[in-house]
């Protein structure tokens, strides 16, 4: 359940709390704004969520924290720790919101620096599963993004054996090897453990050769 931010006072009451504050600026008249309160109220039931505070705000009836706050539309989501806003998320983007609640929810956690160190650890057998190992969006016979599926028909042309990994099945994964390898978008493309880089890079690697010449080294 979302709680209603009907006054100013309550407001900044609620997002001077030392938790997660996730606020949804929305107007009746959206029919968008529906799906994002419909998705947070879905988080705000799980047990993952359980330190996170989940608000809503009618943008035009608080027309000065609107101001405050630069909201130009709606929906929008503002996610607030201990009264700074920490992100922005313009539009009714469930995944986007979803990621970013789920960024700050792990650095928010008390076994945070376990985790990392369990976590690294993962994602380094992870990488070294296969000399050839692709993070991707899906699985090689069903990829589910274009960008993962360009990087699949480079693969399959070159005839080398090469394991996948899909980050959509794990979203410790997702984020986590986007900071383990400075890397922030996918898919991601490992040999022999070292990151050779996204869809551009391995395209333009294999049409100079150079991306088989390395393939070949392994």
């Amino acid at each position: 359940m979302l709680v209603e931010l009907k006054e100013e006072s309550a407001f900044e009451e609620a997002i001077r709390k030392p938790c997660l504050s996730v606020v949804h600026f929305h107007a009746p008249w959206a029919e968008q704004c529906q799906q994002v309160t419909e998705v947070l109220q879905v988080l705000a039931q799980q047990k993952n969520y359980s330190e996170v505070m989940f608000y809503s705000c009618p943008a035009e009836d608080l027309p000065e924290v609107s101001l405050k706050y630069k909201i130009e539309a709606v929906p929008t989501v503002v996610i607030f720790r201990t009264g700074k806003v920490v992100e922005v998320i313009n539009g009714a983007d469930a995944p986007k919101i979803t990621d970013a609640i789920n960024r700050y929810v792990l650095v928010d956690s008390p076994n945070h620096q376990e985790s990392n160190m369990k976590l690294e650890d993962r994602l380094k057998a992870l990488i070294n599963r296969s000399k050839v190992m692709l993070f991707m969006k899906g699985e090689r016979n069903a990829p589910r993004c274009g960008f993962s599926k360009q990087i699949i028909e480079i693969l399959n042309q070159l005839k080398i054996h090469y394991d996948t990994f899909d980050i959509l099945t794990d979203e410790e994964v997702r984020q986590g090897l986007k900071k383990y390898s400075e890397w922030p978008t996918y898919p991601q493309l490992y040999i022999k453990g070292e990151l050779i880089g996204g869809l551009d890079i391995v395209k333009e690697m294999s049409a100079n050769g150079e991306l088989q010449s390395m393939l070949n080294a392994a």
